[in-house]
């Protein structure tokens, strides 16, 4: 039997796995099969958009998307085996990470969807600091609420539940208010004793709400671990993926998780002393706890794993979107000159073409800021491209400059972590920007002074990651999470490692005590502009 048949059979038969994540500029499906590997994928381009001050997303979007992307998906079955899948294994949903989803008694929207990219709760965020002892974010949902019920905002009365976007997609599918602990400890701090949300800090929070909301552990969802059962698609439910009517309802969905857990799994980094970088729309870092930290850091989440063990997370909300941009330039100008190449020819050309720069850039700076930043202490975003008349001014370095600064804020969390001690094997890497093979990867190296890994995998990011999570679901068998991808996931993946390279690492070096000290430029632009 040809593999090409073996996968036909398995797709024929409902036992290939589907996973979708809800990703910043992308809805992806991806379908893996009995050795997670990827049998086909359907994608959807979307944006979110600012609008009366906040940054959001309409969720009439959510579900033409997710329908497009099914679609897309099917297609690419059909077209590579020649079947139309009718039932999966198991679904597992994944979206960004955070934000502030607030539903009435009916589960009617209350007020247009508020995402992790919004930099409007500090407020919020520092009370709630300060009376839980630990950092809270301004993206994290309880520094939403906290806000919005310190602006007196008409709807906080109307609140009777609080989920993210991949707890409300599956909540739509399911039937089902529950969340994975990964998405959920990005609502509300998780107690690691328990595994659920820490109840001296939620008495904290409703002596705070003084009556003016329900306790909120009565709006929050229900707290599940990697491998829990989170309930079955219904047949509202499989309408809403797919409006043709063929997929069937019955399937079991695992734990829906945010691109934070997604990404661990994906980078089978799940285990104390690993850690992987998510570069996107954002980009962050997650590193596996041994021990607890000495002291709160507000460079410094505390999450978990889809396991639920401890979790110390660089969050950034500005990644590679403005890199991006600075690629677009070049494939206009191509355009314009006559001479077209595709963004991907682009990117790998640029990308090249920054290996040959100076160790620290020639001096340029890059700021990749579009949206506020607390890790730099910015409450918006202005990106800037800064140099002085004796910098090296060359394409090369232009390029670096504009890698090393995606890279830019991160270093700065991550130099806070290595103060605690925090010892790292190695740091796994996904995500597009990591397709140019010996780039990105070599520059991160540098930005962190240590291995980095990519599999290849890297590329199909989340929405693989949450597959693998739902056939966790069916097939885990009472192994661990670890264990579960260490044996059948990651056996025998390819895997490739670069080691930091001391003349980049030094060059980074200079390049990020520049960077540290340019943010006042930044920060004057953003009083301005």
């Amino acid at each position: 039997m040809t593999t090409t048949d073996a996968a036909r059979d398995v797709i024929a038969a409902g036992r290939a796995v589907l996973g979708v994540e809800f990703g910043s500029t992308r809805i992806k499906a991806c379908l893996i099969g009995d050795a997670a590997e990827v049998l086909a994928t359907g994608s959807f381009a979307w944006e979110n958009r600012y609008a009366d001050g906040r940054w959001t997303y309409d969720l009439d979007d959510v579900w033409s998307g997710l329908q497009a992307a099914y679609a897309g998906l099917v297609a690419d079955v059909r077209d590579r085996f020649g079947v139309v899948p009718d039932s999966f294994a198991a679904i597992g949903v994944s979206a960004m990470m955070h934000g502030y989803l607030a539903f009435d008694a009916d589960g009617a929207l209350l007020v247009p969807f508020r995402t992790w990219r919004n930099t409007s709760t500090g407020a919020a965020a520092a009370e709630l600091s300060e009376a839980f002892g630990m950092n809270i974010p301004q993206r994290w949902s309880v520094a939403h609420v906290r806000q919005a019920l310190r602006d007196d905002e008409p709807h906080v009365a109307a609140i009777r539940s609080l989920t993210t976007l991949a707890g409300y997609v599956h909540r739509r599918l399911t039937g089902r208010a529950v969340l994975g602990v990964g998405d959920a400890s990005g609502m509300f701090p998780i107690d690691a004793a328990t595994g659920g949300y820490d109840a001296r800090m939620l008495a904290t929070f409703d002596a705070l709400s003084a009556g003016r909301i329900p306790p909120l552990a009565d709006l929050l969802p229900e707290v599940l671990a990697a491998g829990d059962d989170a309930g079955e698609l219904t047949a509202a439910g499989a309408a809403l993926i797919d409006p043709t009517g063929t997929l069937r309802p019955g399937i079991p969905l695992c734990a829906p998780e945010g691109d934070a857990g997604t990404g661990m799994v994906a980078t089978n980094a799940v285990a104390p002393r690993t850690g992987n970088v998510s570069a996107g729309t954002s980009i962050f870092a997650m590193v596996v706890l041994e021990r607890p930290l000495a002291a709160a850091h507000e460079e410094l989440d505390l999450v978990t794993t889809p396991a639920g063990d401890p979790v110390a997370m660089v969050h950034c909300n500005n990644g590679a979107s403005e890199l991006a941009a600075w690629v677009d330039l070049f494939v206009r100008f191509g355009a314009a000159s006559g001479a077209p190449v595709d963004t991907d020819a682009a990117f790998r050309t640029l990308f090249r073409e920054a290996l040959d720069g100076a160790p620290d850039a020639g001096g340029l700076l890059a700021y990749n800021h579009l949206a506020g930043e607390p890790v730099a202490g910015l409450a918006a975003g202005r990106p800037l491209f800064v140099r002085t008349p004796d910098s090296s001014f060359t394409l090369a370095n232009v390029m670096r400059a504009q890698l090393y600064g995606v890279f830019g804020t991160l270093a700065l969390g991550m130099r806070v972590l290595a103060g605690e001690g925090v010892a790292l094997d190695r740091m796994y890497a996904h995500g597009g920007m990591f397709r140019t093979e010996g780039v990105a990867q070599r520059f991160l190296a540098a930005a962190l002074d240590a291995p980095v890994a990519v599999g290849e995998t890297a590329s199909e990011g989340g929405a693989w990651g949450i597959a693998v999570l739902a056939a966790y679901r069916v097939h885990g068998q009472g192994a661990s999470l670890g264990d579960y991808l260490a044996a059948h996931v990651f056996a025998t993946a390819a895997v490739s490692t670069v080691d930091p390279d001391p003349i980049d690492v030094a060059g980074f070096a200079r390049y990020l005590d520049r960077y540290r000290a340019g943010l006042a430029v930044e920060a004057a632009a953003v009083d301005a502009l």
